[in-house]
């Protein structure tokens, strides 16, 4: 994908409906293959093409949404093929400057009791001190791989592989807004008070979307993450300001 980057790179591009295009990367869960899809990401949104209307990525693929009529040529060409080729080109040629240093966000999230039910469950799946796993949990540096699920619930990748724990048996019917969870091999955070299984080991105090924010996402794909460990006391004093 990258300029004299080889024929393996190029990604599986289809339409996906009359008004997006899908482009596969991947199929696997994996940082390195998630670290493309937000290069290319950058890269088109870089070339500014006409029409386009939202460029969505996932952990191995990124959609284009697109506005048919700007890709009509006037012959029997599918829209899709024509973005699809303009797409290629990009590729071949990526405009210049297009990659940038993703956005570090630091996290604070204050760990167990009250705030994480089930760190303890997860110490004791890990074999390991509640005290080890929210060192380990907070040294890492995760990779927002995509939003989903929910406005604003970020998928982490990067979490320590002695701190991947399945899900639980019983999904809660709410889940706090700010608990800060571990499904399965990645973290997440969720935005809002919702449902969910995966195993609460913190909260924080950060609004992760507020709809009258501009944007109204504290993380966006691509983006870096640190945990910071806060105690109770800091805990409250963030949620008052």
């Amino acid at each position: 994908m990258k300029a004299g980057a080889g024929a393996g790179d190029d990604p599986a591009i289809e339409p996906l409906g009359e008004t997006a295009l899908l482009l596969r990367f991947g199929t696997s869960i994996d940082t390195a293959l998630n670290a493309r899809v937000h290069e290319a990401s950058q890269m088109l949104r870089s070339a500014h093409l006409p029409g386009i209307l939202d460029i969505v990525p996932a952990y191995a693929t990124l959609a284009l949404r697109y506005e048919p009529s700007q890709w009509t040529d006037g012959h029997e060409t599918s829209p899709w093929r024509n973005i699809a080729a303009a797409v290629r080109a990009i590729f071949r040629t990526p405009p210049a400057g297009t990659t940038s240093e993703p956005a570090i966000v630091d996290v604070p999230v204050c760990y167990g009791g009250e705030f994480g039910p089930d760190l303890d469950a997860l110490a004791s799946h890990a074999g390991l001190d509640a005290a080890e796993i929210i060192a380990r949990h907070s040294a890492a540096d995760y990779q927002v791989a995509m939003i989903g699920f929910a406005p604003g619930f970020p998928y982490l990748l990067g979490l320590d592989p002695a701190l991947h724990m399945p899900r639980r048996a019983n999904p809660r019917t709410r889940v706090p807004a700010g608990s800060v969870a571990v499904g399965g091999a990645q973290t997440g955070i969720y935005p809002s008070a919702l449902p969910g299984g995966w195993q609460l080991i913190g909260r924080t105090p950060a609004v992760l979307f507020d709809a009258q924010r501009m944007p109204p996402c504290l993380l966006a794909p691509g983006d870096r993450v640190r945990f910071v460990a806060i105690d109770a006391a800091e805990f409250a004093e963030r949620s008052r300001a």
